[in-house]
């Protein structure tokens, strides 16, 4: 991660693949997908070739020392990695820029930049690894405000304290997940929180969006690490008290949670950590069918049993990721623990797996005090498709290829109907609008109560036109989510993106009294305009 990131590509500039790789790259998608290919690879365009208006703003002198305007930084704080944000990027179209981009190093330079921002009638988007798929930190602020300010946390990426008696530390905001594991690896503990974007992704971030993780079952999202988040407004320090859990009103650590930078400026928080897994046993079942994959998860999740893996992939989504045949569903399950044994629960939940055809080769399991990664070579294989994914996604723009997801959760009762109205709207929006597509399938998490179905989209793109394919794709599945009773968002947060499914989805007196608490907390509608609310008060 020492290079240089790139202004429009996940990862850093040395990360990106030349043309060999994209050209095998596209022969391999073509032999799969049936589309797509190695014909005229379009190049993207370079930062010199950009574009983009000149800063509205100065910062005071004060300030200066920590801000930049130059255009490399004002280029690559512009946009998130949606595959709309991709394929713009790519092309050099940055329609929303920041004048201004901001590292504090210390509480007292944000509490400046607040300030600075309130008096100057700009708005402040807090920003953590950039990694938004929902257009969470694109400065679309309207034209209400002076100009944009983007408050990168990057410099306050430290472990602080560690309790090991309770079993806790205290991360600042910044801390991407290799550096804060990295650090907690000092005092013989991890965060098993791993979400897809791990590598740039912060501590901050997963807050400020309910970030789903490592554990497909039980402690699935960041809510269940955390302990005591602090924040600066405009109005003051907001901070919560540290305990394991409290029944005193409303919690000021869950308003925080999923907040997305509109209530304050996330700098630290107090996370539940632990010792690295010891014991681990993981296998991948191969099941006839999606909805028989369906059925085994659903037993499994409700009989007690929770797997740190538990991801199951509709047959064509398992043979994208390399490991199996278009035929069958695949069922990735694995259990591990610090303390235990856990083969004997793997070999229960495979029990429940045969019971619905489950088939699978030979189960490998292993203790090895501070052991990483999955157990057998199908498992490792889907994990290294899964984190190499994003850096994949470089590739389509140039080849052509729409290659987008969405995800929600639904109760187990209505799943098989959501499931096919769905896929079903999904699929015949993407083959009007690109006239083929292919879109799979996979739990990303299971509950007791119900799984969450997260969805690829996968098409032929028509260069210049991807904005207007996926638009329509979206629109559609995503009314089709609302209208099945699904959520419009599980784990990657509303954005601006999903605003208009989610001003339907939440109850109006609810918005109403989220208005009312961040005028109480930013009464000039600075933070994060846009997102989740409009602000009630003009700057």
């Amino acid at each position: 991660m020492g290079g240089v990131r790139s202004h429009w590509a996940w990862g850093t500039e040395d990360q990106l693949p030349g043309r060999d790789e994209l050209r095998a790259t596209g022969e391999l998608l073509a032999s799969v997908l049936g589309f797509g290919g190695t014909g005229d690879l379009a190049e993207p365009a370079a930062i010199d070739q950009v574009r983009l208006p000149g800063p509205r703003l100065s910062p005071p002198a004060a300030l200066a020392a920590i801000c930049s305007v130059d255009r490399r930084d004002r280029a690559a704080h512009a946009h998130g990695h949606s595959y709309r944000d991709l394929v713009r990027a790519f092309r050099g179209q940055f329609d929303h820029v920041p004048d201004v981009v901001a590292r504090p190093e210390t509480e007292g330079e944000i509490e400046a930049l607040l300030d600075w921002c309130a008096s100057a009638g700009a708005a402040a988007i807090p920003f953590g690894g950039g990694t938004s798929v929902v257009g969470g930190v694109e400065p679309a602020v309207g034209d209400r405000y002076a100009g944009v300010v983007c408050i990168d946390l990057a410099r306050m990426d430290r472990v602080l304290e560690v309790d090991p008696i309770s079993g806790a530390a205290l991360i600042q905001a910044g801390a991407t997940g290799p550096r804060l594991n990295a650090q907690l690896a000092e005092h013989g503990r991890t965060l098993r929180h791993f979400p897809q974007s791990w590598e740039f992704s912060t501590l901050g971030g997963w807050i400020a969006t309910r970030s789903g993780g490592h554990y497909a079952t039980g402690r699935t999202h960041i809510d269940d690490f955390t302990e005591s988040i602090r924040a600066l407004t405009p109005s003051g320090v907001w901070e919560s008290r540290r305990l394991p859990g409290s029944g005193a009103g409303v919690s000021p650590d869950r308003m925080l949670l999923g907040s997305e930078g509109i209530l304050g400026v996330i700098t630290q928080a107090w996370i539940r950590v632990q010792r690295p897994p010891a014991h681990r046993a993981g296998v991948t079942v191969r099941l006839p069918s999606f909805a028989a994959g369906a059925e085994a998860v659903r037993e499994i999740v409700g009989s007690g049993l929770y797997p740190a893996g538990c991801r199951l992939l509709d047959p064509a989504e398992a043979r994208l990721a390399g490991g199996g045949d278009g035929a069958r569903a695949h069922l990735v399950l694995g259990f591990e623990s610090a303390d235990r044994p856990v083969r004997g629960e793997l070999d229960a939940a495979l029990e429940i797996a045969a019971a619905r055809g489950g088939t699978w080769d030979e189960v490998r399991a292993r203790t090895e005090p501070g052991a990483s990664g999955p157990s057998d070579r199908q498992t490792r294989q889907w994990r290294d498709s899964f984190l190499r994914m994003p850096y994949l996604r470089n590739a389509y723009p140039a080849l052509g290829i729409l290659a987008e997801t969405f995800e929600t959760a639904i109760t187990w009762d209505a799943f098989p109907a959501f499931h096919d109205v769905v896929l079903g709207a999904a699929g015949d929006a993407a083959r009007s609008a690109c006239g083929r597509a292919l879109v799979t399938c996979r739990f990303a998490f299971a509950y007791p109560d119900g799984p969450a179905p997260y969805y690829s989209v996968l098409a032929p793109a028509r260069r210049g036109a991807e904005e207007e394919q996926w638009d329509a794709i979206k629109r559609a599945a995503s009314d089709a989510v609302l209208a099945a009773g699904g959520t419009i968002t599980h784990h990657h947060a509303v954005g601006r993106d999903h605003r208009p499914w989610y001003d339907r989805q939440r109850p109006e007196p609810f918005a109403a009294a989220l208005r009312a608490a961040k005028a109480a907390v930013d009464p000039r509608g600075i933070l994060n305009p846009g997102v989740l609310i409009d602000p009630a008060l003009a700057p």
